[in-house]
């Protein structure tokens, strides 16, 4: 391997012209012919054993090489980095510039190496910080839950009324005859819910149980395509009518439901947790809103290999999650009526974000002179090991000590810019172009699964909403 030319080029990238020569690169094309040989047939030879010129002959002279490619410029391209003394980050891009027998393999590599900051204002920093309160009003929303948790259904004799579950029989009609997924028996349908095409449950309000009645329903323009805008005969017979009894909320009450012994002590307890909670996302904001200053005030260029390589971590972490929860990625995004792309580019502002505030914290660290001693990797190793329950050289296995050191050193870094900030007004921001100052915050979607088979009586669901790049051979 040979490095012929080095070009520093925009946005903290360099490219490489890195050689190969030919007689590293003939050993390459050999290998591929060994690998892939007996995977073709050639007239007059058995399966595997048909000499290489002959298969040349047939295919042409550079049919082994982007296997030999493939193979050979992983290794000339880290080596050729390492010559260079480059941190790259992210992935690099690969060009072909010449391949062959004669003059080997000739690729340019566009690096990415970590750019270094310049840091502007980083101590002293003001942001406002909310003091929160709780009032009575929100102790009883916080008690709420309880009190649904302990609500029963109590069948009544008397009319449907809109609030009340009632118990049906029902089965649609289109012209008279039943249509797939419009029958249901025994089913409870919350009246009000708007959980059933609309018109279906306001003529239920007034049924008694056992009293049956045909609905006339004209399902939605927007409905699936073999109901959209049919109207129809829905058969209903009322089986049974239940309303919803809220408990006592009192000292027994308390009691069920806690291990309170008073519905008070319940209460101040539910108050302190709250506002614990506060207080709590009230820094959490402070230290985000320090850290935007943070990031505004430095100058970097980014380049966009490292924001593709911590992307790809965002990504692999949310899918450990979703894998978590039993959901694959490919079912949540087709949940959410997108794609895997889609959801991609959504958390790319995420991605970057981390991206900035770790280079900013690795200014702070270099400004400082900010170091890691020995002792406190023990300790962190230690911390590592009681808190997944497993052993200190179990952790010193999985997690290298150069990380954990970086880790360690961008955190007291982090924490030295917070102890220096303070409580007060934001600074006023200058209006940037967009492009000079993307946004950097993303904004988090939840999405819920229901379980249960639909019914073509109940509403559709309408919920929208490491690579590296591998040359090719000629």
């Amino acid at each position: 391997m040979k490095v012929t030319n080095v070009e520093k080029k925009e946005n903290s990238t360099v490219e490489l012209t890195i050689q190969v020569d030919a007689q590293d690169f003939e050993a390459a094309v050999q290998k591929a012919y060994l690998k892939n040989r007996s995977k073709i047939a050639v007239p007059g030879f058995r399966k595997g054993k048909a000499p290489r010129k002959i298969i040349e002959g047939m295919y042409g002279s550079g049919v082994f090489y982007e296997d030999a490619v493939n193979a050979v410029y992983p290794g000339a391209y880290e080596e050729a980095v390492k010559e260079q003394d480059l941190d790259d980050v992210g992935y690099p891009k690969m060009e072909i510039v010449e391949v062959g027998k004669e003059q080997g393999l000739v690729f340019k590599a566009l690096v990415s190496v970590r750019p270094t900051a310049v840091l502007g204002e980083y101590k002293g920093l003001t942001a406002p910080k909310e003091e929160p309160q709780v009032t009575d009003e929100d102790i009883e929303g916080e008690l709420q839950p309880y009190i649904t948790r302990a609500t029963r259904l109590v069948s009544v004799e008397r009319e449907i009324r809109t609030g009340d579950t009632a118990v049906i029989d029902f089965e649609g009609l289109d012209n008279g005859v039943p249509f797939d997924g419009g029958k249901g028996e025994n089913y409870s349908l919350e009246i009000g819910s708007g959980s059933f095409v609309p018109g279906f449950e306001e003529q239920l309000v007034g049924l008694k149980a056992g009293e049956k009645k045909d609905l006339d329903i004209t399902f939605p323009e927007n409905y699936v395509p073999e109901l959209a805008g049919k109207a129809v005969v829905f058969k209903v017979e009322v089986k049974e009518v239940k309303e919803s009894q809220a408990p006592v909320v009192d000292d027994e009450f308390a009691k069920d439901v806690s291990e309170f012994e008073t519905l008070e002590a319940l209460k101040k307890d539910l108050g302190e947790k709250l506002l614990q909670r506060r207080r709590e996302q009230a820094q959490n904001d402070f230290e985000n809103a320090i850290m935007e200053q943070l990031v505004d005030n430095m100058t970097v260029e980014i380049p966009d290999g490292m924001v593709e390589s911590q992307l790809d971590k965002v990504m692999d972490e949310f899918n450990m999650r979703l894998s978590g929860q039993g959901i694959s990625m490919e079912n949540y995004v087709s949940m959410m009526g997108g794609s895997v792309e889609s959801l991609r580019a959504s958390a790319r502002p995420t991605a970057l974000r981390q991206v900035q505030v770790e280079l900013a914290m690795t200014a702070v660290a270099e400004a400082e002179n900010i170091q890691v001693a020995d002792e406190e990797i023990a300790a962190e190793q230690q911390k590592l090991a009681e808190q997944y329950k497993i052993e200190v050289e179990q952790v010193k296995a999985a997690v290298p000590e150069a990380d954990l050191r970086r880790d360690l050193r961008l955190r007291k870094a982090s924490e030295l810019v917070m102890a220096e900030a303070k409580v007060g007004e934001a600074p006023v921001k200058e209006e940037k172009e967009e492009e000079e100052k993307p946004k950097r915050t993303a904004r988090k979607k939840k999405a819920e699964t229901e379980e249960g088979e639909e019914t073509s009586a109940e509403k559709p669901k309408r919920t929208r909403r490491k690579k590296t790049e591998e040359p090719k051979a000629e």
